[in-house]
């Protein structure tokens, strides 16, 4: 008996499909358009072929601004995730107080990526910044704006104030689906504080932390507005990450088509950073469901 096939459901889902053609696809294929060609301006193209991509895998600027991002989201995941699971694991598990953290730990992802910058710019100022102000007054030199390491570390706190806490409500809803079974028998089992986290936690866990690499490792990859507002890529080219430095050669420079080549490999190394998560999570499922 031939089982008939529905196709109604496809007139659902082109409003979908319409609205991604317009702002994802036709966008990129702008951008590769623009990849290979060259323009003087007056809308005026020339065909350049892969001259942009070869200048720019031979750029000393591409390949700094890539050391940089990949330092930077190393260092905000080696401490955002281990602050994370610490904070989730000791957050109450119910009552008026579990519901008090939750939202006190929500109140720093409400808060648009622009204005994040201007607190912190204004937080570090020596002038008028409580931060800036309180280390002057102790001895403490703190120049956000002229020196590399207070730049570095007013990036990264800015950072894992904004975005432990994303790590930390995962955490905690990963830690909230573990039957109150499996530390009944721990307990039986007389088994350590450490015990407990390492053998029936962190394996309960390993799902949504991936999923919190995963979106803490894109989002920081791709940072933008927060640096950009506090320090504008500086002291010098300091925290010119490569989105700062793909906007200041996009806009700033006017150099369209080596901007769409460096976009375009930008991408591709998002894209394939985040299929090896992908590959991971997938991996880990089909572990835990043998």
């Amino acid at each position: 008996m031939n089982k008939t096939v529905n196709q109604k459901a496809w007139f659902l889902v082109l409003p979908v499909l319409i609205l991604v053609a317009f702002s994802a696809v036709i966008p990129l294929m702008t951008v590769v358009n623009y990849s290979v060609q060259d323009t003087f301006g007056r809308n005026e193209f020339f065909w350049a072929g892969l001259e942009w991509f070869s200048d720019m895998l031979d750029s000393d600027r591409m390949w700094d601004a890539l050391g940089r991002q990949l330092i930077f989201s190393g260092v905000i995941l080696a401490i955002e995730i281990p602050l994370g699971i610490f904070v989730a694991l000791n957050m109450p598990k119910n009552g008026f107080w579990a519901s008090f953290c939750l939202v006190l730990m929500s109140l720093p992802l409400l808060i648009p990526w622009n204005v994040v910058g201007t607190i912190w710019q204004i937080f570090g100022r020596v002038d008028i910044g409580l931060l800036g102000y309180t280390l002057d007054k102790l001895g403490i030199t703190y120049n956000y704006t002229q020196d590399i390491t207070a730049a570095w570390i007013t990036v990264v706190v800015m950072d894992v104030w904004h975005w432990t806490s994303l790590v930390a409500l995962l955490a905690y809803a990963g830690l909230q689906s573990i039957p109150d079974a499996y530390y009944q028998a721990a307990k039986i089992d007389q088994a350590s504080r450490w015990a407990v986290f390492r053998y029936i936690e962190l394996p309960k866990m390993a799902g949504v932390l991936m999923i919190a690499i995963l979106l803490r490792f894109m989002d920081s990859f791709m940072i933008y507005t927060e640096p950009f507002v506090v320090t504008g890529g500086g002291p010098g080219n300091a925290t010119t990450f490569l989105s700062i430095d793909l906007v200041k050669m996009a806009i700033g420079q006017f150099d369209l088509g080596p901007a769409a080549a460096f976009s375009l490999m930008y991408f591709l190394v998002i894209l394939l950073i985040s299929w090896v998560f992908y590959t991971v999570m997938v991996n880990l499922d089909k572990r835990d469901g043998v």
